[in-house]
């Protein structure tokens, strides 16, 4: 059994991921490292504490372990981002490239990081927006991505490094608090409509984004990781999709369950953000190389969290 590396593993997506990973491979195989110490039931495995801009500790970490697949999930997000574009900027590329180099050298099985919708841009088809298309980010979130996905197609085709990819929409869950992304409004709104019974959105009722429940985003990047070699086709990313909607649309979805629930409207910087991004994503590509198929529409999705988080919190 390989063992496997998670990267900013206390994280929305990585917190998630890291559990499912341990299931599959066994949790003594499954080291979850991040620059936070682990809390909860991530603290039962292995962990390491990393900056994963220290090459040389991430060099350590893989040899002690004996690592042969990273997923690199450590990243600053899209609004986050803007506040400290150059930080953003470093964290997000350096690191990627400091995993890569890593596995050059060692000839590692395979590598995985996530790109995202905030590749595209302003002038990218707003309505399925397809695998290959015009990319012009204005986010420092989107700008690292897009460079990203060109660095992991470089290290396939110069070096053969085995690295996989999607393009996560807007990635909602509840068993983690949001990470300071755009979508996360999504996730928010959750925990505001019980703990309160109203939400301030940052975004215009109206405004469409593409989304993904979190059970779906995690079974996606499994998926795309233990598929066969020669079915990947895309070394740079792959579009993934599941669901898409308004602030409106969830509210009312909510609403359907909590009857005194709220919503009001003050759009902020974000909106502009989210403007530049699609309204719903063209995946065909991913459903015909490795038989992609979301689980979760939005009824679903609602009814499941609702329940998931009514549990949490009450505990």
């Amino acid at each position: 059994m390989s063992k496997v590396l998670v990267i900013g593993a206390f994280g929305q997506l990585g917190s998630e991921l890291t559990l499912a990973l341990r299931n599959i491979h066994g949790t003594d195989n499954v080291i979850a490292a991040d620059i936070r110490k682990p809390q909860g039931p991530l603290s039962d495995g292995p962990f390491e504490q990393l900056d994963v801009l220290n090459g040389k500790e991430l060099g350590r970490i893989v040899n002690v372990h004996n690592i042969q697949q990273i997923y690199h999930l450590a990243a600053i997000l899209s609004a986050k981002g803007e506040s400290n574009p150059k930080f953003a900027w470093q964290l997000n590329m350096d690191s990627l490239i400091n995993v890569l180099e890593l596995a050059r050298e060692k000839q590692l099985e395979k590598i995985y990081w996530p790109s995202s919708i905030a590749v595209f841009g302003p002038n990218t088809p707003k309505q399925n927006t397809p695998q290959n298309t015009v990319m012009d980010p204005n986010t420092i979130y989107g700008i690292s991505k897009l460079a990203g996905e060109r660095w992991c197609e470089y290290y396939f085709e110069k070096y053969g490094v085995d690295v996989r990819s999607l393009r996560y929409p807007g990635l909602i869950g509840y068993k983690a608090k949001p990470g300071g992304g755009t979508t996360d409004y999504a996730v928010d709104i959750f925990y505001k409509a019980i703990e309160k019974g109203n939400y301030e959105c940052f975004l215009r009722p109206n405004t469409y984004l593409p989304m993904m429940y979190m059970d779906d985003a995690i079974r996606a990047t499994i998926e795309i990781m233990e598929a066969d070699h020669a079915s990947i086709k895309v070394r740079s990313s792959y579009n993934v999709g599941a669901l898409s909607f308004s602030p409106e649309e969830i509210a009312l979805e909510i609403k359907k369950h909590l009857g005194d629930f709220s919503i009001h409207y003050a759009p902020d910087f974000r909106q502009e953000i989210a403007d530049s991004w699609p309204d719903s994503i063209d995946d065909s590509q991913a459903r015909t190389d490795w038989n992609w198929q979301p689980d979760y529409g939005l009824k679903k999705m609602t009814e499941t969290i609702l329940a998931g988080l009514g549990e949490l919190l009450n505990a």
